[in-house]
């Protein structure tokens, strides 16, 4: 009883001398956060062009549109949308208009439409363009095309380019893909990376300029405001952020572990990855599927740090809407040790085996190839995965550039 009770004195002791800062998670402090403790320093005095959209918010959840225009010495001037739009009220896939923004009244040039790199007239009233959009660490999500298309035109119009850094939800040390062929290049896969890069926005931004990754190899006057207490083996939980949507689709964090697991396979609509159900890109699900044949089926892969687990549903929309379809539910264990864009191929590899009459590249509608090819980043993906329906197959092509990739982007780290 005297021990517990020294023990229970000592405890109390320690925690009242001790720093509430080591009892406290510390919580990442993003560019935009930084920038203002550093009172805005190298956006004083200028007129100010920021491209953003919800995702860009202080600690407080305050807009970065708001801060900025709140922001003394700086003149902000115009607004840019990318997908989604400014303030988050354009539908995935739609064209974000141009318009004033009803909270400023500042202009909102759009760049998804059709235009999605800046125009000289877009930047005639502008001195340095500010990107600040939370990124999902994967090169078919849009915003990092994005970017790179606005560092091009700053480039080309003699503007300055900023970037506020975030962190890549998948952290700082996962890479998975094959570098995207030339004849792949599009919105979806813009740049010579493998699908999940393993950088984060800031980083992206310094090598896409200092390795002549953008159009015609020109390089922009760039400036990365760095995170504070982020780390490469962070998981967005780790960061004590909290997540707001990226889009529509990626409504948790978390959600940014499962879209390179089916999102490429998703490009064919032919069936639900969980899309217009509540668990987007967790799952792979048909109406002819046996769930729980499907479930041991991958199971007996033994694939590092997943779990598959035999799901029904009813989509509210999208693939399968309204049908009782039956599939499998992905479940992470170890975020660590798992390999994310595996497993929709391995899914594709035991539909061939289990359902032939439903083998997806030979009952798929050709017409979204393209769409499948370019967000794989080459033709070679899918060749080679329909020759057989083996992973196995497409496995060393997927894997051919990672180590090379992973060597050349060491210098633009800017976190341990």
């Amino acid at each position: 009883m005297k021990n517990n009770f020294l023990i229970g004195l000592a405890l109390t002791l320690f925690a009242l001398l001790t720093p509430s800062s080591l009892w406290a998670k510390r919580t990442v402090l993003t560019g935009i956060d930084v920038l203002t403790q550093q009172q805005f320093k190298c956006l004083q005095g200028k007129r100010v062009g920021l491209i953003t959209n919800p995702t860009g918010v202080n600690a407080q959840l305050v807009s970065t549109v708001d801060v900025l225009k709140a922001a003394p010495g700086v003149n902000l001037v115009a607004l840019y949308g990318p997908e989604h739009g400014v303030r988050g009220d354009i539908h995935a896939g739609d064209k974000v208009e141009t318009a004033r923004d009803a909270k400023t009244g500042l202009p909102v040039f759009s760049l998804y439409g059709k235009t999605r790199k800046p125009t000289p007239e877009m930047l005639k009233d502008v001195d340095v363009l500010v990107y600040d959009i939370q990124d999902i660490g994967c090169r078919s999500f849009t915003f990092i095309s994005t970017m790179g298309l606005a560092m091009e035109a700053a480039a080309e119009n003699n503007k300055e380019f900023v970037v506020l850094d975030r962190p890549n939800p998948l952290g700082g040390l996962k890479i998975e893909g094959n570098i995207t062929d030339d004849d792949c290049i599009s919105f979806v896969s813009q740049f010579k990376i493998p699908y999940i890069y393993g950088l984060t926005c800031g980083e992206l931004a310094r090598m896409l300029n200092d390795e002549g990754m953008l159009t015609g190899g020109v390089k922009c006057k760039l400036t990365v405001v760095k995170m504070e207490n982020w780390k490469r083996s962070m998981g967005y939980a780790d960061t004590g952020l909290q997540w707001i949507a990226s889009s529509p689709h990626i409504p948790q964090a978390v959600t940014a572990y499962y879209y390179p697991t089916s999102g490429i396979l998703g490009e064919l609509g032919y069936l639900s990855i969980g899309v217009g159900y509540t668990i987007p890109f967790q799952m792979f699900a048909a109406p002819w599927i046996d769930a729980v044949q499907l479930a041991d089926a991958m199971n007996a892969h033994k694939m590092p740090g997943v779990t598959f687990r035999p799901i029904f549903l009813k989509p509210f929309y999208s693939v399968g809407k309204g049908e009782l379809l039956q599939g499998v539910q992905m479940h992470i264990t170890n975020f660590q040790s798992v390999e994310l864009t595996p497993m929709q191929f391995v899914f594709m590899e035991e539909v061939a085996r289990l359902y032939p009459q439903h083998a997806v590249l030979q009952h798929a509608d050709t017409k979204r190839f393209d769409m499948f090819d370019k967000v794989s980043g080459s033709k070679q993906v899918r060749t080679k995965m329909a020759l057989n329906n083996r992973w196995a197959d497409v496995k060393p092509f997927w894997d051919k550039d990672v180590a090379q990739f992973r060597a050349r982007s060491k210098k633009y780290y800017l976190y341990k």
